[in-house]
């Protein structure tokens, strides 16, 4: 089964910038589809930024991150990245990688940024942005 391990979180004043990172291992498909969520106390886990790991350049982003953050990925490293700029204090959040391999992107894409679309899960990486 898919493998997932974040790194890269921490702490930071508004403004600033942080790279999350995400290794991906034993997938079994040629598809598969890698998600960025968050969730901060109290609060539901919400989707940021998704792409297609295994080729192609589509990407989805949730409107509150759109223009601040980025999802990249090097195949050769097997990693997802999360490039966070302009963090606002209300970025504050566990972020987690979450994966889904072996669906056609017609399946995958109308949910990318929703929870149900994923059933791989990293163990979070925690940012907090202070003001």
């Amino acid at each position: 089964q898919v493998q997932l391990v974040e790194s890269g979180g921490g702490s930071v004043q508004a403004g600033g910038s942080l790279r999350l990172s995400c290794t991906v291992s034993r997938w079994s498909y040629t598809s598969l589809y890698i998600g960025w969520f968050r969730q901060a106390p109290g609060k539901e886990r919400e989707g940021v930024a998704a792409s297609i790991y295994t080729g192609g350049s589509i990407t989805y982003y949730a409107d509150s991150v759109k223009g601040r953050f980025t999802i990249s990925r090097d195949n050769a490293k097997n990693t997802v990245y999360l490039q966070m700029n302009s963090l606002k204090p209300e970025d504050t959040a566990m972020y987690y990688c979450a994966a889904r391999e072996g669906v056609p992107y017609s399946a995958w894409a109308p949910t990318a940024l929703a929870r149900s679309a994923y059933n791989y899960w990293g163990q979070g990486t925690q940012v907090t942005v202070s003001s």
